[in-house]
């Protein structure tokens, strides 16, 4: 059996058991492999932009005899998968902006699909506001940590119209943006852990940036620096506030 990270094992466990998967920018090859060998799924197409990974992903598929579940190809994000080929989209292990760049130019493809299952290395609140901005509701989420680092992922669905967010007062979109609202509503214990450190790394840097000789750029990246701890205190609010709205 494959053996995943606790990061990969928390996007696969979101995989809907029975949908056909897409797994874009395999690299290895591990989740449609790991999700096959338990019987989890049919069968998977695992893509990536770059033939070296996609010839790793083919090693390890044939190693462990899976070339009949899993298909390979070589793609710009979803641009080789068809319509409705795929129930769940895995789009895990790679930056903010190109999750965002692989949803808009796959458009089409990405809103055929029953679920996409996201996990953006970077710029995470700007994931979140596009989902929200573009008609995609995120219906599951979660947060692991993996050798030093926080990884939030999310399952998302699309929708004509997610009310979740007529219920969530405005100054808390932002909030809920960074740290997910999900994991905000459920009270997620490792992003509890996440928002205390933050908070000690915003308070430190803040303090050092107080003992400097004023200049322009230092004002402005106080002003940064303490509209970070605002919205990290909002999160401890909100979490006990959107579990008593039942939100």
């Amino acid at each position: 059996m494959v053996k995943l990270s606790q990061r990969m094992k928390a996007v696969a466990a979101m995989v809907t058991p029975g949908h056909v998967l897409c797994d874009v920018g395999t690299d290895h090859g591990y989740v449609p492999i790991a999700l096959i060998q338990k019987q989890l799924i049919p069968r998977a197409i695992a893509m990536d932009i770059n033939p070296g990974p996609l010839e790793r992903a083919k090693e390890h598929i044939g190693l462990y005899e899976l070339g009949e579940y899993i298909e390979t190809r070589l793609s710009d994000g979803v641009a080789a998968l068809q319509e409705g080929e795929a129930e769940s989209i895995v789009v895990a292990g790679m930056g903010g902006e190109l999750v965002i760049h692989i949803l808009t130019e796959g458009e089409a493809i990405c809103r055929k699909a029953k679920e996409l299952i996201l996990q953006p290395q970077s710029d995470i609140w700007k994931v979140r506001r596009f989902l929200r901005e573009n008609k995609y509701q995120i219906v599951d989420e979660d947060m692991v940590f993996e050798e030093g680092k926080y990884y939030p992922m999310m399952k998302v669905v699309p929708v004509e119209k997610d009310e979740m967010w007529d219920r969530i007062r405005e100054d808390h979109i932002m909030p809920c943006d960074i740290y997910g609202p999900l994991l905000l509503r459920n009270g997620n214990p490792v992003l509890r852990r996440f928002l205390v450190n933050q908070h000690k790394q915003f308070a430190s840097i803040l303090q050092g940036l107080e003992t400097q000789e004023p200049s322009e750029a230092i004002l402005k990246r106080m002003e940064e620096v303490k509209q970070q701890l605002a919205y990290n205190e909002s999160a401890y609010c909100i979490l006990g506030e959107m579990i008593n709205a039942g939100i």
